[in-house]
This record gives C-alpha cells, structure tokens and sequence, in this order.
C-alpha cells in the first residue's frame, strides 16, 4: 500500500483528488495540507511514502516545502502537481529533490501510474513539461550552481544508465535491459553519483536531458 499526502491550496482540487486516488488499488491517502507549512507538517506526522505536491502554495511554496521534506525526510518521495505556467519552478524543485512532474489535468490513472513509478525507483516528468525543463537546461540555468562535470569522466556503462535513468526507468528496467542484477545497477549507481557530485536519481535525470543522452 502506497500512503501519500495530497498538498494543493485550493480545497476542490485537493479533495477531488483524495477521492479519485482513494479508489485506486494500492495507493492510500493518508492526509492533506492546503500549504507547504502543513505538507511539512503532514509528513511528521503520517510519514507517508510521497507526496503531490502543488506549486504555488501560500505560506510556504511548493519548492521549499519539498526542500524541507527532503532534508527531513530524505526517503519521501515527491511529485509537483504544475500547470504550464509555473515552469519558471520546474529546475528549482527538481534539484529540492522532487522525484518528478505532474500537469493538473492528468487523468487520475496518469497520476497512479506516475506515484508507481517513483515507487519503483523511476522518475516521472510529463511530456510538455519535459521540453521545457530541456529548453531551459539548454539555456544554461543559473540554479544548477556549476555543479554538473563534464562526460569525461564516465564510462560507456555509466553513460548507458544515466540515458535509461532519464528515460524514467526503474532499478529493476535498467537491469532487465543491460542484463545486470538490480544490486549491480544500484552499485554503477552509486559510483555515477559520486562521480558527477549529484544527490539523487532525480538529478541524473536532469544531468541525462541536460547533457543530450535522452
């Protein structure tokens, strides 16, 4: 059972959505928040295993809410609910740590089978939203901080799976396409981070689309 937060301000789409994903096998809402502060709060209290998390909350905003939840609770995994004009958040709350990216229109079986994915390890960006989180790393954005290290360093294995990782596959794809065990993906995993000084797979998604790999 997969228990998750609903974080959205406007009470008839925060409680439309715990309807509709209630009825979905597997997946439990555990409790809501109408801002970032409580969103916060809601995982001490819950400790669910994600979040959907609106953008544009008052209080405390989306971005720095999954700051904090990630700081605190490193393994809650969070996915923004957006709208198309919100992109100037997409990089920031990626690098926060969000596990991905939602339109608010989403059919409610897009939105379970998005929560699956990150559940199983993967990454999930919408099809609109990916373009224009490619359109702006391409335009050099200033919040990657000079963070991201050049290809060079990488190995031809390494580069394969940062590719499939921005793909939004999941440990157990990545084995099942290279023919590797999952403990050996984890392991080539772990050196990518290292190697490129990254936090998270979240990350080497974006290192993924930033670099062209995708």
């Amino acid at each position: 059972m997969i228990r998750i937060i609903i974080a959205e301000d406007q009470a008839i789409v925060r409680q439309g959505l715990a309807a509709l994903l209630s009825r979905m096998e597997g997946i439990r809402v555990v409790g809501e928040a109408a801002n970032g502060r409580e969103a916060v709060e809601a995982c001490r209290l819950h400790r669910p295993d994600l979040v959907l998390m609106d953008v544009q909350m008052p209080v405390l905003n989306g971005v720095e809410a999954t700051l904090q939840i990630k700081k605190e609770f490193p393994a809650i995994q969070v996915l923004i609910l957006t709208t198309f004009d919100e992109d100037e958040y997409l990089f920031d709350a990626l690098q926060n740590g969000a596990s991905g990216y939602l339109l608010k229109d989403a059919t409610p079986e897009k939105i379970a089978e998005a929560i699956r994915e990150v559940m199983k390890g993967g990454a999930f960006i919408a099809p609109p939203v990916a373009k224009k989180v490619v359109a702006r790393l391409k335009g050099g954005m200033k919040s990657s901080k000079g963070k991201w290290k050049q290809l060079s360093s990488l190995t031809d294995r390494e580069l394969e799976i940062i590719r499939l990782i921005g793909e939004g596959k999941s440990n157990r794809e990545i084995a099942e396409t290279l023919f590797l065990t999952q403990g050996t993906v984890k392991n080539y995993i772990s050196g990518i981070l290292q190697k490129l000084e990254l936090r998270d797979r979240t990350q080497i998604a974006i290192f993924a689309l930033r670099n062209d790999l995708v």
